[in-house]
């Protein structure tokens, strides 16, 4: 296989574009996710329009032992992957207190312990040969604290953080580590989460726009890359470092309130 990514969360949303963009540039994949028949679907499709090759891994990755069979299968397999893209995830609104303890634990097994696993179990490989590109899907949620999303916004300034952290690390090697951090995107994350019935998803960009950015800041080797935001958002995200907690959290909880 050529220019292999591994992409998870690839059935839907962010992932399945970041599949249909690394296509498009000739690329192999392997996609990640725990609907086979959403992932046999985008094989077929890739396959015959691009041809290239796809395999096609079913894991639930809330599951303490999906990154390792996952890279165990690659290796018996002979595939090296050159692009991971950490890209499954999910949230969930509501206070904290009230949430469903195993939707929260599953959630950080999900966006950190499944995204942290694969790029340890993947990385030293790359560091042998000295190549390789790594992105990580975190959120514009990183940068701020979530009231009515606590642990899913907390989830994701680990996320930022790690991906930040890592590529400095790697600041004397080929390898570079990108952080994708979306708006409100037009995913099955929103109808998931309840999101969709806040006022923070009233103006959603589109999965494309948001993989496409992502896919670009990867291959230039940047370090952050937002995407998906409108004028008034980019505005949001330039003042949030100088207001006051006290104004700024009960701005964020009234934008993730159920209407």
């Amino acid at each position: 296989m050529n220019k292999v990514a591994l992409i998870t969360g690839a059935s839907s949303g962010i992932g399945k574009e970041l599949a249909h963009i690394h296509a498009e540039n000739g690329g192999d994949l392997v996609i990640v996710a725990r609907s086979e028949d959403k992932l046999k679907q985008l094989k077929l499709a890739l396959e015959g329009k691009y041809n290239i090759n796809v395999k096609v891994i079913t894991k639930d990755l809330t599951k303490s032992t999906a990154p390792q069979e996952i890279f165990d299968e690659l290796q018996q397999s002979g595939i090296q992957v050159e692009y991971l893209m950490n890209n499954a995830g999910f949230g969930g609104i509501g206070k904290f207190h009230e949430r469903d303890w195993e939707d929260d634990l599953g959630m950080i097994r999900l966006n950190i312990i499944a995204l942290t696993a694969l790029t340890r179990l993947f990385l030293p490989n790359m560091v042998q040969r000295n190549s390789g590109r790594i992105l990580n899907t975190s959120s514009t949620a990183s940068l701020m604290a979530g009231p009515m999303q606590a642990v899913y916004f907390a989830t994701k300034a680990y996320v930022t953080s790690f991906s930040n952290a890592i590529a400095e690390e790697l600041h004397d090697t080929n390898i570079t580590v990108t952080a994708l951090m979306p708006g409100a995107t037009e995913t099955d994350f929103g109808k998931i989460s309840g999101m969709d019935k806040t006022p923070l998803f009233d103006d959603t960009a589109s999965a494309r726009e948001v993989a496409q950015t992502g896919y670009d800041a990867m291959m230039e080797g940047d370090l952050d890359a937002l995407a998906g935001l409108n004028m008034a958002q980019k505005m949001m995200m330039k003042a949030i470092p100088i207001t006051p907690k006290k104004v700024l959290l009960p701005q964020i909880r009234k934008m993730q309130e159920v209407k």
